[in-house]
């Protein structure tokens, strides 16, 4: 099985530790003086505002140090390793308050608003794009304390959360009861179901199981000035448009998600994998294209070019595509047929090599430095985008050159992580070694390289990361004229702009 055994046997949990779930410290070894803080410009908490919150039914801590703000606020944003490594980690007149209770969301986030104090919602900070940065200072509100499960409906097969429970927690609640919510992305023990809806993201088998969007039945949300709104809980509905979408993907920008009811799915009991080796990326996304098209929706359909190829499997003379399906023996066995029909022009590959080196290897592929220079001056970051089956390979192809021209590159690489009837998502990989001082210059670069590709592809720029500081420049170029609605969304449910400024845009 993809999501029982194999995916929960093989996470690495890597560098952080379960239970208290930590980051890692990046060195800073004091600040110097002459180093400006990374982010300037925001509030000043008026005198005694700190401790008021203290006084809050709920409010278990407010963490004040400098030194604890910053570890408190860490995320896994290479932009904030840049920053911290280059001594300008600090966010001035900055407080975290960690919060246990709905109550307490309330009376925080309507004392805030009553002194037009930011809010940055946060919780594992597994983020990648620094959307839990407090750009403006102000409240860092930690909701990891909002962590139990609410209720679970197991007839019609839906759980309802806090925001605070981390992945793996959640999936081994709901796994002791023969369920899983079928949502592993690469940051599985490291996230919130929280986390997973404010940057609307996507787990490695979204393909069978959807993307957060596509599970989500309701939310209950507070609002900028502390009013509770409740949104969705039926299966479909024609009354007005969608509310629980617009919070979706929000980041935090137009409330504060205080539980989460989600659709789950009965354990699987049989797996079944193929793999296929292309001459050409193209030939595989086309390969790809007929799989979804013809009907399949297999749990993992992946596709490395050569390069990626080569770092995860030892295969780097072709592209190689692996399909594995979970679920009823019915279903999986049709829609592996359907892949076999399609791919009768790919090389056979051992399905099982592949399948199980994808298990152990699945999370490195993107930010490796394997086979490139090791220095204190290497960077890697990875770019998911998504855009429609006809210009894929196109997009490919220029992003990746856009990637290696940039001064200093070692490799611009690519594979495609999540599939769809109409498209595809293609999860790029960054990696540049320069000198230590010109890292945020070549990171910035080669972010601008590829976004200017896809804006004028037309691609949409974030398939499941989100947008944060680090795409925030471009949404508006992005969305064009539909971005203003987006603005009037935000001035209607935050007239005061408190909530996560400096985020989506806005």
């Amino acid at each position: 099985m993809l999501s029982k055994e194999a995916l929960k046997r093989k996470y690495n949990r890597g560098d952080y530790t379960v239970g208290a779930h930590t980051v890692p410290k990046f060195a800073q070894d004091g600040v110097p003086e002459a180093h400006e803080p990374r982010f300037s410009g925001g509030v000043t908490l008026p005198d005694g505002f700190a401790a008021s919150l203290e006084a809050i039914a709920g409010v278990e801590k407010v963490v004040s140090d400098p030194i604890e703000v910053t570890d408190g606020v860490r995320d896994w944003w290479a932009g904030t390793m840049i920053a911290e490594t280059d001594h300008r980690g600090q966010y001035p007149d900055t407080v975290i308050v960690e919060v246990s209770t709905v109550d307490a969301v309330q009376a925080v986030v309507a004392a805030c608003s009553a002194a037009e104090i930011p809010v940055t919602t946060s919780a594992a900070r597994s983020n990648v794009t620094g959307a839990a940065l407090p750009k403006s200072g102000g409240v860092v509100l930690d909701v990891l304390g909002l962590d139990r499960v609410l209720d679970f409906d197991e007839e019609s097969q839906i759980v309802t959360v806090e925001p605070g429970i981390f992945g793996d927690v959640f999936e081994e609640w709901l796994q002791a009861r023969g369920f899983t919510a079928g949502n592993w992305p690469s940051s599985f023990g490291i996230s919130t179901v929280g986390g997973w809806v404010a940057c609307r993201g996507a787990g490695q088998l979204s393909t069978r199981y959807g993307k957060i969007e596509d599970m989500v039945v309701g939310l209950d949300v507070i609002l900028a000035d502390g009013t509770l709104v409740t949104t969705g809980g039926s299966p479909r509905a024609a009354v007005g448009p969608d509310l629980t979408q617009v919070f979706v993907g929000s980041e935090g920008t137009l409330g504060v998600i205080t539980s989460v009811s989600l659709r789950v799915h009965s354990l699987p009991d049989y797996t079944k994998a193929l793999a296929f080796g292309f001459a050409s990326f193209a030939e595989g996304l086309e390969a790809c294209r007929q799989i979804m098209q013809n009907g399949a929706n297999p749990a993992v359909l992946r596709l490395y070019d050569e390069l990626e190829s080569g770092v995860q499997f030892d295969h780097g003379e072709t592209n190689v595509l692996l399909i594995a399906d979970e679920g009823n023996p019915v279903m999986v066995d049709a829609g592996m047929s359907v892949v076999a029909e399609v791919c009768q022009n790919g090389v056979p590959l051992d399905e099982n090599a592949i399948l199980e080196r994808w298990l152990d290897t699945r999370y490195l592929t993107g930010k490796s430095a394997e086979g490139f220079k090791r220095s204190s001056g290497f960077v890697a970051d990875t770019l998911e985008m998504v855009a429609p089956w006809s210009a894929l390979s196109r997009i490919y192809d220029r992003v990746v050159a856009a990637i290696n021209e940039v001064p200093g590159t070692n490799a611009g690489s690519a594979h495609q992580s999540h599939a769809y009837v109409d498209g595809a998502c293609l999860y790029f990989s960054l990696r540049g070694t320069v000198e230590v001082d010109e890292r945020q210059a070549w990171y910035d670069k080669v972010w601008q390289a590829v976004n200017t590709v896809l804006i004028e592809e037309n691609a949409t720029i974030s398939h499941h990361h989100g947008c944060g500081l680090l795409r925030s420049p471009y949404v508006a170029d992005s969305l064009g004229t539909g971005f203003t609605a987006l603005e009037s969304l935000k001035r209607s449910f935050d007239p005061k702009s408190i909530l996560n400024p400096g985020k989506l845009g806005l």
